[in-house]
């Protein structure tokens, strides 16, 4: 039972996208892992497994059956059935999730999993069906891996000289990381897992181009925002609110000490920059590090 009230507690916070991420992942792959033992217990010969739910969760490579199960765009993005899989991309959401949720907080970090899942399932769906070496190949696309990419690739470009502490190599930065990993969907194509790594190119494009849009002041992930405030009132009962203005004297400019107006935004950059001069970056708070960053895109 406390497992369960754990995770109502997760699920019942709002600032709190990474860990149910990570939690809606871990509880569909017990689910199929669940699913998966009593097929085979209580089949009574070679079976594939996972197909039944594979058919209905992952992405089919033909537009007949996609236009059937259209949900199959994000629930993809959801579903693992082999250990390792899922193990190195949870690893991946941590550590790269984190840094984007500090930085640029929860909405935007859903936004670069959800869109880095859609990127990655049209960028397959065009390569399986307009690319000669594809055609008449019939295939199905499932893991989290694309909205990793997008998250590690959107984290590289936000912070590209950001350094993790890699086993057995150490300081890193994650620009490298990041080019690492798109290199290696790239010779990936010509391997096992054609359709996979083709999805990856599409969430590691998507992660470009979320944070150089978001840098020049579009946010593509409003759209998703929208929908996720949508189901959350519908699911919370939360009533819409409206917020009126009362006319207020307009408040005095402060003025400095040579007698130049302050602007209060301007006042609190250069409290964070001299913290930073004085203790460092790592010496920020989550708030001062968003605050720097709002400021920098003006």
């Amino acid at each position: 039972m406390s497992i369960i009230n754990d995770i109502r507690t997760a699920f019942s916070r709002r600032d709190n996208a990474l860990n149910q991420l990570l939690l809606i992942n871990v509880l569909v792959f017990a689910g199929l892992m669940l699913f998966g033992a009593i097929r085979f217990l209580s089949s009574g010969g070679p079976i594939d497994t996972f197909r039944p739910v594979l058919a209905w969760l992952a992405v089919p490579s033909e537009p007949s059956r996609l236009l059937t199960r259209p949900w199959t765009l994000l629930t993809y993005s959801l579903v693992h059935i082999a250990p390792l899989h899922i193990l190195f991309n949870l690893l991946n959401l941590y550590w790269f999730g984190a840094l984007v949720r500090e930085y640029l907080g929860n909405r935007k970090l859903v936004s670069l999993y959800v869109l880095g899942a859609l990127a990655g399932a049209v960028l397959y769906l065009l390569a399986y069906n307009l690319l000669p070496r594809f055609q008449s190949q019939y295939a199905i696309l499932y893991g989290a891996s694309a909205s990793v990419t997008a998250i590690i690739v959107g984290g590289a470009t936000l912070l590209p000289n950001y350094t993790f502490n890699v086993i057995f190599i150490g300081p890193v930065r994650i620009k490298y990381i990041a080019a690492v990993v798109v290199l290696m969907s790239i010779v990936g194509i010509n391997g096992g897992n054609v359709g996979g790594d083709i999805a990856h190119l599409g969430g590691a494009i998507l992660g470009f181009v979320f944070i150089k849009q978001l840098q020049a002041g579009r946010d593509l992930g409003r759209p998703v925002q929208a929908v996720g405030d949508w189901i959350d009132n519908l699911l919370h009962g939360r009533p819409n609110l409206r917020v009126t203005h009362r006319d207020r004297p307009a408040a005095t400019p402060a003025k400095g000490k040579s007698g130049g107006l302050v602007n209060p935004m301007q006042e609190e950059i250069d409290v964070i920059l001299d913290k930073i001069s004085r203790s460092g970056y790592e010496s920020l708070s989550k708030e001062e590090k968003q605050k720097l960053f709002r400021a920098s895109q003006k």
